[in-house]
């Protein structure tokens, strides 16, 4: 099987339009990773599936820094500062938002993700939202290792991308 960064479309048309290059090679690219720490467990195994996609696809361990912040709801504003330093070309946010008995889920769910849609539109640093939003925690621990690597990769695919438009 290929690795990842090796998966790479050329330049084509397709139906008479210039199709711009996909590509998933992580090397040289330094990437911040913001973690909730509530919900822990989830967390981590995001975390991990996230910097193994991001090893895979060639981002240096050494170009990963890693800030932890106590719930979804601070993960925003970290990301903010992040992409306000320059000093990353792709942001990826992890945590997990497990539905409990209030409207609290509701809250916290949307404004989190509002959030990070808006750190990356208001700085134009990609950012990858692998915030989970679960029913259960079953749910969270099924989904943890697809959700933590998909972000790793959208991370590099749209670094890649926003350098070609």
């Amino acid at each position: 099987m290929n690795r990842p960064h090796e998966m790479i479309t050329t330049m084509k048309k397709y139906n008479d339009m210039t199709e711009l290059e996909s590509s998933l090679d992580g090397k040289g690219l330094r990437v911040g990773v913001v973690m909730s720490r509530f919900n822990i467990d989830v967390s981590e195994g995001l975390l991990g599936a996230c910097t193994g996609g991001l090893l895979e696809c060639g981002v240096a361990a050494e170009d990963i820094v890693l800030a932890t912040v106590a719930g979804a709801l601070e993960i925003p504003v970290t990301l903010k500062k992040m992409a306000e330093s320059g000093k990353f070309d792709a942001l990826v946010a992890v945590g997990a938002v497990i539905r409990g008995d209030t409207y609290h889920f509701e809250i916290v769910s949307n404004e989190s993700a509002s959030g990070v849609t808006r750190v990356q539109l208001d700085y134009g640093v990609p950012v990858a939202n692998g915030i989970l939003t679960t029913d259960t925690d079953e749910q969270a621990l099924e989904r943890m290792a697809v959700k933590g690597r998909e972000a790793a990769l959208t991370a590099i695919e749209m670094t890649n991308l926003l350098k070609r438009v």
